[in-house]
């Protein structure tokens, strides 16, 4: 009797516990923030670019997270493998103001910002806004145009704003950029200076399909017979939608030892022997502001550290110099930054 008199009340406490252990759970699993209304919209928009665009599926990922992060992207890859016809499905299925600027060794600053004319009625300069005065943009090989050019996007991607003879003019929100370039082709392109790629939040390289995909995508342009590809696009968000959705994402949660895990990743690129040039603090922040995003896309309101890997690479990769002896022997900046990620203890 004296033993089951001093085990009851143990039973009972255990069973209290497991009711406060299971109502901890409940409120640790609810979700802080609203994003229903948002992993619709990422939904529907990823079956609008399935339908034109075969597989593919991680880099439409990236750009959606590109998107929700309010960041810009590069998209390399040879010529062929749908690079502008996918952003300008993308571009279709936002109701965004969209422009297309295609970079030839010609193109001068003006073209792209803008000009002041003479207006002989009123004796006055005005200023005509140049193509970058959108809400999307897609720069089509990008690294076709000079130095000069391309020093002209500085100020617009990082700040969202132009100066142009002491006027500073704004970029209405959002203000996104894609641009495209080709890896392989040499002759006549400037290569992008590292000031240029540091303001890319990714990095997304485009591989070419399958077998199987190479027979869909034949089947479906065979099917295709005289329609255009993009006719059948539907709009899906509102600039007011992505304004929103973009708030939303600043808010998701991120635990200290998280920021500390991404802190970790971007020094240890600027102690690696294998590199030349490491990340800067605006590598960190972009990882984090990608995690966010992708935590969003996964409908999460917290980061998790596979949050945090999947955006190192494409955030890390045109951040960073691989040194030239490591070069020479085949190895890239992916493999590095992955070698780095695996060295770095995840958080518990």
């Amino acid at each position: 009797m004296p033993e089951e008199q001093q085990q009851a009340p143990i039973a009972n406490h255990t069973a209290s516990d497991v009711t406060t252990e299971q109502e901890n759970d409940n409120i640790n699993f609810q979700s802080r923030l609203d994003l229903e209304e948002l992993k619709q919209g990422i939904t529907a928009i990823r079956a609008e670019i399935s339908s034109v665009i075969v597989g593919q599926h991680k880099m439409i990922d990236q750009l959606l997270v590109a998107i929700l992060a309010n960041g810009h992207v590069l998209l390399e890859g040879v010529p062929g493998v749908a690079k502008t016809i996918t952003a300008k499905l993308l571009a279709k299925t936002l109701s965004l103001d969209f422009s297309r600027i295609q970079f030839t060794p010609d193109l001068m600053p003006s073209d792209i910002l803008g000009t002041s004319v003479f207006d002989l009625s009123k004796s006055t300069f005005d200023f005509k806004k140049g193509p970058i005065f959108s809400n999307f943009i897609l720069i089509d090989e990008i690294n076709r145009a000079p130095a000069k050019t391309q020093a002209a996007l500085f100020e617009v991607m990082e700040e969202r704003q132009i100066t142009v003879e002491g006027e500073t003019y704004k970029m209405e929100a959002p203000f996104l950029t894609i641009a495209t370039q080709n890896p392989i082709e040499q002759e006549g392109t400037y290569r992008l200076p590292e000031a240029q790629l540091d303001r890319f939040l990714f990095k997304i390289t485009i591989d070419y399909p399958n077998l199987d995909e190479e027979i869909t995508i034949l089947q479906r342009e065979n099917a295709l017979q005289n329609k255009g590809k993009l006719q059948n696009i539907k709009e899906i968000l509102s600039q007011q939608n992505i304004i929103k959705y973009q708030e939303l994402v600043k808010q998701i949660v991120v635990e200290p030892q998280l920021i500390e895990y991404i802190a970790k990743i971007v020094s240890n690129t600027r102690e690696n022997g294998f590199l030349y040039l490491g990340a800067s603090p605006r590598a960190s922040i972009a990882i984090l502001n990608a995690a966010k995003g992708y935590a969003a896309l996964r409908g999460r309101d917290f980061v998790t550290p596979e949050d945090i890997k999947d955006s190192a690479i494409p955030v890390l990769q045109h951040r960073v110099v691989v040194a030239p002896e490591r070069e020479m022997e085949g190895l890239t900046s992916p493999e590095i930054i992955t070698q780095i990620i695996d060295s770095v203890e995840i958080p518990r």
